[in-house]
């Protein structure tokens, strides 16, 4: 080996854009997936890049209204009942993370790694040679109650606070710059910087301009094994071989704690299941990327398309269908925008995003191992924050200094 070998487990958008990164920086890049590239959470995702959002999942209050939803099976967040002390141990850290000192602990990193994920992302854009229909139309939060108004005015200051550019608008205001919206929206938070794109355009294409940069991409090589030898990582064993390297890059998403027990390591990551159905766009559809915050979900029209995502569902491994969940995300979307019923349904789609009970991601290098650098957990911002933490593997892995805040995002702070 040259010394200067990389392997990147994961063919999602951390994975690849860590891939993009090391192989710009003249590494020679290997990047395996247990299927195709995209294949997964990145694959079917709502597509928003959203620096405006710096609150992370585990918030103040998250935790007792998710208390209130945990056990219906069609609110937004719904835990399936089963026998797990992994799931245990995560639910009693997020309880434990959801303090006013810890968000405001989080927030000015992700409001940093939103801002640097944007720029990297518009720069793909111009000089990246492919087109993934990034636009910046900004994005919409939409309050349908006054109840969910007054929680509108208290997310306005944090956001202010945080140096996102946002302004709220009455209900007359948000249907006149969005008017797909139904008559009962009585306000909402304009968030300008926001943008969006169509995510396996994105993914796929930075893959193949990874590999003509040349990097080898190895699909269907679903990592089983390693071998190691003391605190060294010697190679990854895989259905289709062993794949030798210098330094290894764990970012297999929901599926990093398994590959992480191969390694005798602990990846504190919960599977959240998430849908999303996708329209065809009709003539009078949204233009802007809409949020509405009592029903916890999305609408991103995306060219042709139009695209409901959200849910969190706290079931496992489990990428079976739960049809009371996909029409609860439907008739939700019928109360938020006009003409709803008539959309012609093209995709329902589902996946698991990867969760860490503080709501953060893990970025940093393993202790165990001083050849891992582990890139996991980002649960509903890893298309926001793909590029930037492809950038931060690669200074890792390079052994440059990396910024002092993303101690946050250390592998083993949970103990």
């Amino acid at each position: 080996m040259s010394g200067r070998s990389v392997l990147v487990i994961g063919g999602g958008v951390i994975g690849v854009a860590s891939a993009y990164f090391l192989t710009r920086e003249g590494w020679e890049v290997t990047l395996l997936d247990k299927g195709e590239i995209c294949a997964g959470s990145s694959y079917g995702n709502a597509g928003l890049v959203v620096p405006s959002h710096v609150v992370p999942l585990a918030a103040p209050g998250v935790w007792w209204q998710g208390v209130k939803w945990m056990l219906n099976s069609e609110s937004p967040f719904y835990i399936k009942p089963r026998p797990s002390v992994e799931l245990a141990r995560w639910l009693w850290q997020f309880r434990s993370a959801c303090t006013p000192g810890r968000m405001r602990q989080a927030m000015p990193l992700l409001r940093r790694l939103g801002v640097e994920s944007l720029a990297l992302y518009r720069e793909l854009a111009e000089k990246g040679g492919f087109d993934f229909g990034f636009r910046q139309p900004g994005s919409m939060t939409v309050f349908f109650t006054p109840e969910g108004l007054a929680h509108g005015q208290e997310e306005l200051r944090l956001l202010r606070e945080a140096g996102v550019a946002v302004e709220m608008l009455d209900g007359a205001a948000a249907r006149s710059a969005e008017p797909a919206l139904r008559p009962g929206v009585v306000g909402a938070l304009f968030c300008r910087e926001d943008a969006l794109l169509v995510p396996d355009r994105f993914v796929k294409g930075l893959a193949k301009l990874t590999e003509s940069l040349g990097a080898r991409i190895a699909t269907a090589s679903e990592a089983i094994g390693f071998r190691t030898t003391g605190d060294r990582i010697d190679a990854v064993q895989t259905t289709r071989g062993a794949f030798s390297a210098d330094t290894f890059v764990l970012a297999a998403g929901a599926w990093s704690p398994d590959v992480g027990r191969a390694l005798g390591l602990r990846v504190p990551i919960q599977p959240a299941k998430g849908y999303s159905l996708t329209y065809r766009r009709p003539a009078r559809g949204p233009a802007i990327p809409l949020l509405p915050a009592e029903g916890r979900f999305s609408v991103t029209p995306m060219g042709q398309f139009l695209r409901f995502g959200g849910t969190l569902e706290l079931a496992g491994m489990d990428l079976s269908i739960n049809r009371r969940r996909v029409n609860a995300l439907r008739r939700s979307a019928l109360r938020c925008i006009e003409g709803a019923e008539e959309l012609e349904l093209l995709e329902i789609w589902r996946g698991l995003r990867p969760c860490t009970p503080d709501g953060l991601p893990l970025v940093g290098r393993s202790r165990r191992y001083n050849n891992l650098v582990l890139a996991a957990g980002h649960a509903m911002v890893g298309m926001s924050l793909g590029p930037v933490t492809g950038k931060l593997v690669a200074q890792l892995v390079s052994g440059s200094p990396a910024p002092a805040d993303i101690g946050l995002l250390d592998p083993e702070r949970f103990g």
